[in-house]
């Protein structure tokens, strides 16, 4: 939001959230309607194909986003090293729509302009002309508009919301109050429509047109350089004629300098070019690939959640992993691709984030894989560190911060806790720091209890019990606690997980708490998704320890049936900044 908000701030449709793409509704029944009743060639083309070139415009964005925030997190050609947090994802969910706008203006030009309907599909004396057009009055009127709208008056109540995001995104091109939009709208569309007026027009002038606003709209706000030096010197006043994103990225930082829309040639003539803009570019260019300091390695959970991968759907992947949206549901085509492509490049990791933490950086490698056995990729690692004795690199598992998490979880003065679910290296650890402490450990199946024995022989008779009793208030879970379990708790009980997946929450009369996990400190920058289910600027224990092994220096392994010690790990937790989770 603008700090001093004017009129037509808000977008009309503001208030039908995601029921926004209704609008469109009437248009898109009556295009489909009237393709399956009239012949191809009685049908209006442009009329019928303004929602697939919406749909379209809508992938073409996606696919700069994800690409953008895949360069930005491996680091080459990066140019401002700020980070984006979730006040910036939030201000930029609602970049579609300028698309929706679009599709209003298509469909009431074309049914209300004659020479807009039945247009032929290409014309290249429409095509020129719309070239021409931009190149002259579009850009030489944008560029004093935009001076005008660095005017402090305009600029309070409606540009400054645009600057808001100092390290931009593609989407972060289309971020701008209603009205803002509307001069933008006004401003373009007078190319189309007179090239309509004159009798040159066509679909493929019009759709061709608008994804060239996209796509260099698009590449001027990403946060990478991709234009190579070679262009310019092999053809110099290309200089003036087309900007690179870190040409653009100079006006996000220095506010009052390179103005102009995608032709730079106004800049160099009133002479409000940055004087670095040069150097950044090819500093960019030359920035090598970053090298980080801690990796973590995940991997997807279900099918859909490829989405929320912050490589995916930026709003989406800000929040907390619930069950699917119906919106998802409709990308099934989508998703089932990525689910066969992961058949072929399953081995293959790819980085998907970046986050600084004071001198630490830190990157999430994706394996796309959607199954594990856990043995093999996450804690029992150590069969990986045995094969490779001169690793260089410590692999680090999280199980003792994960224990400890849970240990701190249970309320004090408690004497007596259930354990159920699939018994990990953690459950293990966690009944054996129980039982130390004089702590009853109870399982409801017998072979529960026979696996807790068989790996820890030492705990006393009195110290695990194999009970039928659903009494317990306490309940420690992982995985495979059955719905049928989870109901014949007593009311008030706490299921408090150790697992990396939390039980689904069936009872409103419980109390559930997340799974192991802290609140990071404030001085974490770039975070701007959520990590699966947690909540915003929450990590997990597996995540965290391996970022506490880096700042300690710990020099060794925590994998295979190894563990760091417990205590150790919590208080170094507690001692850099990160802090426990509530209900």
């Amino acid at each position: 939001m603008a700090s001093k908000p004017g009129i037509l701030t808000d977008w009309p449709w503001k208030p039908l959230g995601n029921f926004k793409y209704m609008i469109l509704a009437p248009w898109v029944v009556h295009g489909i309607y009237t393709l399956a009743t009239k012949e191809v060639s009685e049908s209006d083309l442009g009329y019928v194909l303004v929602f697939p070139f919406l749909l379209l415009r809508a992938l073409h964005n996606q696919i700069w986003i994800s690409f953008s925030r895949y360069r930005t997190a491996k680091g080459n050609n990066r140019i401002v090293d700020k980070g984006i947090e979730f006040d910036q994802v939030d201000r930029e969910t609602n970049w579609d729509d300028q698309i929706i706008l679009s599709g209003i203006l298509f469909y009431l030009v074309i049914r209300t302009i004659p020479q807009a309907s039945r247009l032929p599909f290409w014309r290249t004396d429409g095509i020129i002309l719309l070239a021409l057009l931009h190149a002259g009055p579009v850009e030489f009127v944008y560029y004093w508009l935009h001076r005008a709208l660095h005017h402090h008056y305009l600029y309070s109540r409606y540009h400054s919301h645009h600057h808001s995001s100092i390290v931009t995104e593609p989407i972060t091109s289309v971020i701008h109050p209603f009205a803002e939009h509307i001069a933008y709208f006004a401003l373009f569309m007078s190319p189309m429509l007179v090239s309509l007026l004159v009798g040159t027009g066509s679909v493929a002038s019009m759709f061709l047109y608008i994804l060239f606003i996209d796509f260099m709209n698009n590449m001027g706000h990403c946060n990478f350089e991709l234009v190579p030096k070679w262009l310019f010197s092999f053809f110099p006043p290309l200089k003036y004629l087309m900007y690179t994103p870190s040409f653009h990225s100079l006006h996000h930082t220095q506010f009052r300098a390179n103005y102009s829309l995608f032709m730079p040639i106004y800049d160099y003539i009133y002479g409000t070019v940055d004087k670095s803009t040069d150097t950044l570019h090819e500093t960019s260019l030359k920035r090598p690939e970053e090298s980080p300091d801690v990796v973590y390695l995940t991997h997807l959970t279900t099918p859909e959640s490829i989405y929320h991968l912050q490589l995916g759907f930026a709003s989406v992947a800000s929040k907390p992993y619930t069950e699917s949206k119906w919106y998802l549901w409709l990308m099934w085509p989508v998703t089932l691709w990525s689910v066969l492509m992961t058949w072929f490049y399953g081995r293959r990791t790819f980085v998907s984030e970046r986050i600084n933490f004071n001198a630490l950086k830190l990157q999430s490698w994706v394996v796309p894989k959607y199954k594990f056995q856990e043995e093999e990729l996450n804690g029992y690692g150590g069969l990986y560190v045995q094969n490779n004795p001169a690793l260089k690199i410590k692999v680090v598992d999280g199980s003792s911060l994960a224990v400890a998490i849970v240990l701190n979880s249970i309320p004090k003065g408690t004497t007596q806790v259930l354990i159920r679910g699939k018994l990990t290296k953690v459950g293990f650890a966690i009944a054996f720091a129980l039982s130390k402490k004089g702590v009853q450990v109870t399982t409801l199946h017998k072979h529960e209890k026979e696996e807790i024995r068989l790996m820890i022989p030492t705990i006393p008779e009195t110290n695990l019990v194999h009970t039928k009793s659903r009494t317990h208030k306490i309940w420690l879970v992982g995985d495979e606690l059955t719905p049928k379990e989870q109901m014949e708790a007593p009311k008030g009980t706490t299921f408090i997980p150790f697992s990396q997946f939390p039980p689904k929450k069936l009872r409103r009369d419980c109390f559930y708490f997340n799974t192991p996990a802290m609140k990071i400190p404030d001085s974490f920058e770039n975070n701007h998704s959520c990590e699966n289910w947690l909540p915003r600027r929450v990590m997990s224990a597996w995540r965290i320890a391996g970022i506490l092994h880096a700042l300690e220096g710990w020099d060794e392994h925590e994998c295979g049936h190894t563990m760091t010690d417990i205590d150790r790990t919590w208080q170094a937790s507690l001692r850099h900044g990160f802090r426990p989770l509530t209900k």
